[in-house]
């Protein structure tokens, strides 16, 4: 602490500099201490004390005084810095919104065209399992020519990813064929609406076949799930019980395929385009001797002659459109799906539904009773339900 600092003041004015200062004790002059360094000339003032000497009576708290001053000017720098880093993280944000905005748009448009198209060669062309393996064919060569170009990344793997995409392969292979057998045999919006119930085989197979346990909005949300679907499948006009087994078999075969990639992903570093991309050519490679041995060349040529002679030339249109559309529209989700929670995709699939409900319903003008349609909109919210009690 600074003491006698009270003093008489004087200008530094003419000769008053070289006024000579009186003679001081000796022992005044040992306690005076050695002099301060020079200060900056903006921080100096004209006014000093010439009568008397000034006396510090401990160093160290002028030492404390200096570094609170100096911590001043460096935590007003470094507040600047937070501002710019917070602005920053903003902007980062923002544009992370948007790119997720964007791949959601393109997720469900794809999707729905994706739809369209099949729907389309099916009912010109039904043979589910060729149609399932061009769809497979189709991703697979754009992403083999993608990593030859090195338009997209080549996914590092090696045996032990293979082995375990194998099992996740295996279930979507069936759900992929079980989905497309469904949508040849009734309409696209009440293979939807089936498979909006995909949530309740979830819960079910990984209570009884997992051991796991869910708290009670989760159970609750599949009352409406379960209602709305079975109410939606009674009142169908076009109801077909293979139809219908179709679209359940498709979504137990997605829940397996959901629980084994969470286990064999798990520390994996493949991104959702190239991972999807891995799994469609494993799936093609599985899918094609079972799709000569159900089907089989001979049929493929006899319905492609008849197919032909209807249609005429814009089936083959129709076919690339579909499997392209179908390999696009998966691999943008799983590109989303590296960017968002599951809660954030689980919204987002149920959003999709809806979309192809009511699109695939406007273009094929398919019948809809009232109480058909109120069966679908319970079940879709209770999917919605469902998502939000899940987290």
């Amino acid at each position: 602490m600074i003491s006698s600092l009270n003093q008489p003041v004087v200008n530094l004015n003419g000769s008053d500099v070289f006024r000579p200062l009186p003679s001081l004790p000796t022992s005044r002059r040992l306690s005076v201490l050695p002099p301060l360094p020079a200060l900056s000339t903006r921080r100096c003032s004209t006014v000093f004390s010439l009568s008397k000497p000034l006396f510090v009576s401990k160093i160290e708290s002028l030492e404390g005084t200096l570094k609170r001053s100096s911590s001043v000017v460096c935590e007003a720098y470094e507040a600047d810095k937070s501002a710019q880093i917070e602005a920053s993280e903003g902007r980062s944000e923002t544009a992370r919104k948007v790119k997720i905005g964007v791949y959601f748009a393109i997720w469900w448009s794809l999707n729905v065209i994706f739809n369209i198209y099949n729907k389309k060669v099916l009912n010109a062309y039904p043979f589910p399992w060729l149609t399932s393996t061009l769809s497979l064919a189709a991703g697979s060569l754009i992403m083999l020519i993608s990593w030859a170009l090195r338009i997209a990344e080549t996914p590092n793997t090696d045996l032990d990813f293979w082995k375990a995409l194998f099992p996740v392969a295996v279930a979507h292979t069936i759900g992929h064929v079980a989905a497309t057998v469904s949508m040849s045999k009734v309409a696209v919006s009440f293979t939807h609406i089936i498979k909006s119930g995909e949530p309740a085989f979830s819960v079910l197979v990984s209570r009884f076949l997992l051991g796991e346990t869910f708290p009670v909005p989760v159970y609750l949300s599949l009352l409406p799930i379960i209602g709305g679907c079975a109410l939606a499948a009674v009142t169908e006009l076009n109801f077909n019980m293979v139809g219908f087994m179709g679209a359940m078999i498709s979504n137990l075969a997605f829940v397996f395929r959901n629980i084994f990639s969470k286990r064999g992903m798990k520390g994996k570093s493949v991104s959702g385009m190239n991972y999807y991309a891995c799994l469609s050519i494993m799936s093609l490679l599985i899918l094609t001797p079972f799709a000569i041995a159900v089907e089989g060349p001979q049929m493929w040529a006899l319905g492609w002659e008849k197919a032909i002679s209807q249609i005429g030339p814009q089936l083959i249109w129709w076919m690339a459109a579909q499997s392209v559309f179908y390999h696009l529209y998966n691999q943008v989700s799983y590109m989303s799906l590296d960017e968002i929670s599951p809660l954030t995709f689980s919204i987002g699939n149920t959003m999709k539904r809806i979309s192809v409900i009511v699109s695939s319903i406007i273009i094929f003008h398919t019948p809809v009773q009232p109480v058909n349609a109120l069966g679908a909109a319970i079940a879709i919210l209770g999917t919605f339900l469902y998502s939000q009690a899940k987290q």
